[in-house]
């Protein structure tokens, strides 16, 4: 054997020894060396491959901490959208959904998966060859970013996973990993005690550390934080599931030497699945790491793709929240914040209390009303409460000999402290408004949403610029954001070339988005990011929604009365038409693709039950409305038809209990052909 050929052995074992050692620690938290030991091993290599540089391979686990990326983080476009879950807060609401999807499935015996929800931040792996590729943020749901040197520092992540180990698992070698990003309280506790040292603001729960650590410049600090990585979901490159079911996925992965939460448990039924819940949230204290609730998930991956999903979240899974964490506290004062629509909304200033590993010293009030059904008055006591991301709030002021009630009443001002400017309060409104369309705080407010993940997607312009762009006057209005330049921008404190060209970048990029987009970034009351889409559908551009009248726009799906007004009184004030012109002359996407829906069905009202021959729930359910018909999910007399497959379940017993007229798939198709 030659001298070459006897050190690239060496090598190739201390690395596949370096992999075994990695894995009993990271991944089954079972080391069988020391620490000493396992840096023994690692030092020996690194020294065989400083002497030898043609033998280092991507995949060899010297070569985890790489340099920065160049020009920050990449976008690139997921498989399928990494969408949220909705979620369920008590018995009830889980046994609903139970019952939607036994309806929805049209039989009797659904199988679940429980799995711990774990409260840290989605992520992506693509694996290709075996090698781990890309490492991608959830980012928008549709389009993440591309963290991939930060992602190779995370220990229970491979590098590589051997062909012997994919045979094994039945993995392809091309395939995709989603799963969640945590980080453990132990590493939480002492970064954060690093930071206390060095003068630094401590972070304020594991989950905001670990959102802030995936996504730094520094692969060297992400390393040092010890994050966490567990994989729930398998894919092949086009999205599509590699198991029949979700159990075996977890399997699968797991098998292949990738880091599965062990504490996931099979379910014949939502009485198991509520069994699972009661005894996690007995126990989460003891976990290494924060969960929020539990998810659970039907098993059969054909029968999820029957199920299909709403706008926004599959209706094959659903997220159990556990109660939101609440603490009690003093209200010190209280606050007046003025939104980017400029309503006013009263925010407690609080005596700081610790709840659920965050200091909170502001929660919302909502709004007068709110504050009048509460009692609540400056200087009582108060149980607040927080769940997830969800905003701090008050939930009841204490009355009692310990806590003496507060004397000073809040009362809602005439005049907004942003600006001065008048404050009405629209008849059969809750809400208080600030009517001065130049108050700063609509400035500010209205940038930040224009700019924000779901609208335009300007990465870099968060508040700290906003702040400065707004104080500075350089964006009096959204479409000034299409007229900065470089020259401008480093104006700007902490403002360099290349972090100048990125946000440049990112504006232009803004550019190509589509025109639902533009759309919901105007801002218009009361049109959130789906009207928004059904805007851009049924008018086709800017110009047939800007001409629409309250009665084309009713015609609108969602779209009523007081949604209607709310767009014609946003298209009729002269300086909104001036600011459109501005974006349409900017280079603004202001042109979509219509989508011109038939008459056949229009006015009737159809549910599906069952499976059907040719089509899936969803595209059944799309034929029908591009007809003018309309979906529910639960018949009633106001029912048309039913559209029955087979094994359909209670709907089609509850059909025929009503007179329901029920068809099939062919009735259906030659409905269509009219």
């Amino acid at each position: 054997m030659s001298k070459s050929s006897k050190v690239q052995d060496q090598v190739e074992s201390l690395r596949e020894k370096l992999r075994h050692h990695e894995h009993l620690y990271y991944v089954l938290d079972a080391p069988e060396i020391s620490d000493p030991e396992y840096d023994r091993l690692m030092q020996e290599l690194k020294s065989l491959e400083a002497a030898h540089p043609e033998l280092v391979t991507p995949d060899s686990p010297t070569q985890r901490v790489g340099g920065k990326p160049k020009e920050g983080f990449q976008k690139l476009r997921h498989s399928r959208p990494m969408l949220s879950l909705d979620n369920a807060y008590n018995e009830a609401e889980l046994r609903d959904w139970d019952r939607r999807v036994h309806e929805l499935a049209g039989t009797k015996g659904v199988a679940y998966v429980c799995e711990l929800k774990l409260d840290g931040l989605s992520l992506a792996l693509w694996y290709r060859g075996g090698a781990l590729e890309k490492g991608l943020t959830r980012g928008d749901g549709a389009i993440g970013e591309d963290v991939t040197t930060n992602v190779r520092t995370i220990r229970s992540i491979p590098l590589s996973i051997s062909a012997s180990a994919l045979k094994k698992s039945r993995l392809p070698a091309d395939f995709e990993v989603r799963g969640e990003v945590v980080m453990p309280f132990s590493s939480f506790s002492r970064m954060n005690d690093e930071r206390e040292q060095q003068g630094l603001a401590k972070f304020a729960n594991p989950r905001n550390a670990a959102a802030g650590t995936i996504r730094t410049l520094e692969p060297n600090i992400v390393a040092q934080r010890r994050l966490d990585y567990f994989a729930y979901m398998a894919l092949s490159p086009d999205g599509t599931e590699v198991f029949d079911t979700h159990s075996a996925a977890l399997a699968a992965l797991s098998g292949a030497g990738l880091k599965v939460n062990p504490n996931h448990k099979a379910a014949r039924d939502i009485d198991e699945v509520l069994r699972f819940i009661n005894e996690w949230e007995a126990k989460r204290d003891k976990l290494p790491y924060e969960i929020d609730g539990i998810v659970i998930k039907v098993d059969s991956v054909r029968l999820q793709r029957e199920l299909g999903y709403t706008g926004k979240a599959p209706r094959w899974a659903i997220a159990y929240k556990y109660a939101a964490r609440a603490g009690e506290t003093q209200v010190e004062d209280i606050l007046i914040q003025v939104g980017r629509t400029g309503k006013l909304t009263p925010v407690a200033a609080l005596k700081p209390v610790p709840i659920g590993g965050t200091m909170v010293s502001r929660a919302t009030l909502h709004n007068q009303d709110e504050i009048e059904r509460l009692g609540v008055k400056i200087g009582d006591w108060v149980i607040v409460e927080r769940g997830g991301d969800v905003i701090p709030k008050v939930v009841r002021v204490m009355d009692d000999k310990a806590h003496p009630r507060g004397t000073r009443k809040f009362e809602m001002p005439d005049r907004c402290p942003e600006c001065g400017g008048h404050v009405v309060r629209t008849e059969g409104e809750v809400d208080y408004r600030c009517v001065n369309a130049a108050c700063p705080a609509k400035l500010r407010e209205s940038i930040l949403h224009f700019a924000s993940r779901s609208v335009m997607n300007i990465e870099g312009m968060g508040e700290s610029l906003v702040n400065q762009l707004a104080d500075r006057k350089l964006v009096t209005n959204v479409a000034d954001i299409f007229e900065l330049t470089e020259e401008k921008l480093l104006t700007l404190e902490r403002m360099g070339t290349k972090s100048a060209q990125n946000v440049l970048r990112e504006i232009d990029a803004a550019k190509k988005l589509p025109l639902e987009r533009v759309i919901f970034g105007l801002g218009i009351r009361m049109v959130g990011e789906r009207t928004a889409e059904f805007l851009a559908e049924h008018f086709g551009s800017m110009d047939g929604l800007m001409k629409a009248t309250e009665e084309e726009l009713q015609s609108v799906n969602e779209v009523g009365p007081r949604i209607a007004t709310s767009i014609r009184e946003f298209f009729d004030e002269p300086a909104n038409i001036k600011l459109i012109e501005r974006l349409r002359k900017a280079g603004l996407t202001f042109k979509g693709e219509a989508k011109q829906r038939g008459t056949q069905l229009a006015g009737k009202s159809f549910v599906i039950t069952g499976t059907l021959p040719t089509y899936s729930r969803d595209d059944a359910k799309r034929l029908i409305e591009d007809a003018g018909g309309r979906v529910s999910g639960s018949v009633s007399k106001k029912t048309d038809y039913v559209l029955a497959g087979a094994d359909a379940g209670s709907k089609l017993d509850k059909a025929k209990e009503l007179g329901v007229n029920t068809i099939d798939e062919k009735e259906l198709l030659r409905m269509l052909k009219g």
